[in-house]
């Protein structure tokens, strides 16, 4: 499906340059889909750098609770 949905974007792209291309593109609507994909990718990062936060603070409360362990392994 993933592969789908790129090709299909590839398709609509082309299609958007060849219209572009041919100085028969509407700059209102360009301006309206680069303000939704520049909003959809501020998103995902900002969703993407509140999970990787997350998973470091796992990481570290996971390696903080070995080393405890590690201590218990060692008397």
């Amino acid at each position: 499906m993933v592969e789908f949905l790129k090709k299909a974007t590839d398709w609509i792209l082309e299609k958007e340059q060849d219209a572009a291309n041919n100085c028969k593109i509407d700059l209102h609507d360009l301006d309206k889909q680069i303000a939704y994909v520049e909003e959809k990718r501020d998103k995902l990062k900002t969703d993407y750098e509140e999970n990787i936060s997350e998973m470091e603070h796992i990481l570290n409360r996971l390696h903080t609770i070995k080393a405890h362990a590690v201590k218990c392994d060692i008397k």
